[in-house]
């Protein structure tokens, strides 16, 4: 809903005229946007991907687990526990992708794209307990030592890890960086890291084979550290996005864009923050003295526009703008700190939607 005001400026946002239906492309190399039906189309790839990611790592980490069982390898147990996390992983990441599918509610104004980033809590949370099994495990080889078997097959299994990881790595990437799920490419490398720690295995059976069996244990210890790595990284990534924080960068690049906008003068204020994978913005516009309330709409609507077609991953923008005797929400507070409109106006229809030249607005 937009607000107009003869003086202090109006805002544009979800369901103007110039974007209520069909879709519009993101420039070269960017991605379409068709309302719910992109959302849906999103939520349909990343359901495929996680599917397929959810085999292919569930077949893995079922042949690791026949030769754990075979060797004693901790090593190898280790790297199959931490692979059947991220197999699971997938569960939450497809809750959170079919409730993103469900349309915004009255109590619920702004959807469920929020419930990406609480899946992303349960990711942390099997990673962890991944992490401190496989730890303990290793712990209690070192106090107890004892030499595993069939070191070729643990290599072998050690070797399947790692190419059912990057396989996986490469996928979920492709299909989030395709989709705009920043959940999904983390994922995706996620895996990557996973597929390493594969590799170390290979390297504890060598160490094993050359006359060190303390290797096996050391090399699982050290995969449990590796993970408890990912777990740091991965909660300061989630824990930022629940803070609605957002990369600096992304936010100089939406005041870059909208001030290549004709009739923007200044850029003020801008807010951003990720709603799954999803970015929406709010953002201060000043215009000339003499503009119009007409055209101060338009250069709302070419705002909102350039910066969907630009930005990456933003999927809705409100615009505000404001005269150079104003500029920024500062001037609109009054001593309660509220931000207000006084002049009254009357609302008119715009692209199916009630906008107001008026009323109250209060941040």
């Amino acid at each position: 809903m937009s607000e107009h005001q003869p003086h202090t400026g109006h805002e544009h946002g979800a369901g103007d005229h110039a974007h209520s239906s069909g879709s519009h492309d993101h420039g070269p190399g960017g991605h379409s946007h068709g309302g719910v039906s992109a959302a849906i189309h999103g939520s349909h790839e990343a359901m495929r991907t996680l599917k397929l990611s959810l085999l292919i790592l569930g077949a893995t980490a079922a042949l690791q687990v026949v030769v754990v069982i075979l060797s004693g390898s901790v090593a190898l147990l280790a790297d199959t526990v931490h692979n059947v996390g991220d197999a699971l992983t997938a569960i939450p990441l497809a809750a959170a992708f079919i409730l993103g599918r469900r349309l915004p509610t009255n109590r619920l104004t702004y959807g469920y794209g929020r419930a990406e980033d609480l899946a992303g809590l349960a990711v942390l949370a099997l990673i962890l307990f991944s992490a401190i099994f496989a730890g303990y495990e290793a712990i209690q080889r070192l106090i107890n030592p004892s030499t595993p078997s069939y070191l070729l097959a643990v290599a072998i299994a050690g070797l399947i890890g790692f190419a059912g990881n990057e396989w996986v790595a490469i996928y979920r990437i492709r299909s989030g960086r395709r989709i705009g799920s920043a959940a999904l490419v983390a994922d995706g490398y996620h895996a990557r890291v996973d597929g390493f720690t594969s590799l170390a295995v290979v390297a504890g059976a060598a160490g094993v084979a050359l006359g060190y069996p303390l290797a096996d244990p050391i090399v699982g210890l050290l995969i449990s550290l590796a993970i408890l790595r990912i777990v740091w990284t991965s909660a300061k990534d989630i824990g930022l996005r629940i803070m609605d924080g957002i990369e600096p960068e992304r936010i100089e690049e939406i005041r870059h864009q909208a001030g290549h906008v004709k009739g923007v003068i200044e850029v003020g204020e801008v807010r951003a923050r990720w709603l799954g994978h999803q970015v929406r913005a709010e953002i201060n516009v000043v215009v000339p003295a003499d503009t119009s309330v007409e055209a101060g709409h338009e250069i709302a609507v070419a705002v909102r526009a350039r910066l969907i077609a630009r930005v990456e991953f933003l999927e809705e923008a409100l615009v505000h703008v404001d005269p150079p005797s104003a500029p920024g929400e500062s001037h609109h507070d009054d001593e309660g700190g509220a931000s207000t409109h006084a002049a009254p106006g009357h609302p008119h229809p715009v692209g199916g939607h009630v906008e107001s030249t008026g009323g109250s607005r209060v941040k």
